[in-house]
């Protein structure tokens, strides 16, 4: 059926691509942004009870739970200098990053293995 409508229309569908994987960064690179300039936004996209939980948080991180980015996604869009997602593993962090990314963000990161392996248990 597509050759017929492509005869008739003369251009091929539109590939559809899959996002691209976010960049990582390692636990040793962001420890070493945050000593320097520009210091990267910590966007943490775990739920407040994540958040503030036993693992606790990255020290100056923003938390901006997933479901909610959207809502935020232009702000942060604007905001200067780099942003490193970051989640309790880096599911939902890597799904912020692309999301970010989608909306013309750049310079995102994920921290490779999120809050269990900043804090030594992953």
């Amino acid at each position: 059926m597509w050759s017929v409508l492509s005869r008739l229309f003369g251009q091929a569908p539109a590939a559809v691509t899959p996002a691209p994987a976010p960049p990582w960064i390692e636990i040793e690179e962001l420890r070493s942004r945050m000593a320097g300039k520009p210091v990267p936004l910590i966007l943490d996209v775990r739920g407040a009870e994540e958040f503030d939980g036993p693992l606790g948080h990255i020290d100056g991180a923003r938390n901006i739970p997933l479901p909610s980015l959207s809502l935020h996604i232009a702000e942060l869009t604007r905001q200067p200098g780099p942003i490193v997602c970051v989640c309790l593993t880096d599911k939902r962090s890597a799904q912020a990053a692309v999301l970010l990314a989608q909306a013309g963000r750049r310079d995102v990161t994920v921290l490779r293995g999120g809050m269990k392996a900043w804090r030594g248990q992953g």
